[in-house]
């Protein structure tokens, strides 16, 4: 299974926030592929500017020390964006929404309106 980690389950795994579901960590762990998206990067330094985020330092290497891989954002990501319906108006979800659509990824969050996209999900 490929595993598209939304931002806040990241955030959440190495902060100690919130404990993922039993179901969505035993996914994880029996994952043939991990991926973080660069979106993800972009959303948490955006929101780091403004003073709604602390995050460590350390975090891009913690995150590939972890054996995530880093998804890139390619032009076609970018413009599928244009034909998702307007479910969701985060345009940093839109993108991981295009992504895992394109890539055929399932994603791991606790966003609920994710599902109005009909993409594969797994309950964070």
């Amino acid at each position: 299974m490929r595993l598209l980690l939304d931002t806040h389950v990241v955030l959440w795994h190495f902060s100690g926030e919130r404990e993922l579901s039993a179901l969505a960590r035993d996914a994880i762990a029996a994952a043939d592929d991990l991926l973080f998206s660069v979106v993800s990067f972009a959303e948490v330094g955006v929101k780091a500017s403004v003073g709604k985020l602390d995050v460590p330092d350390d975090l891009q290497s913690r995150i590939a020390d972890a054996g995530v891989r880093t998804l890139a954002l390619s032009p076609t990501h970018g413009l599928a964006v244009s034909g998702l319906p307007v479910h969701h108006r985060d345009p940093f979800d839109r993108l991981i929404i295009a992504q895992a659509m394109i890539e055929r990824l399932t994603v791991v969050t606790a966003d609920a309106r994710f599902h109005a996209y009909g993409i594969q999900l797994l309950q964070a």
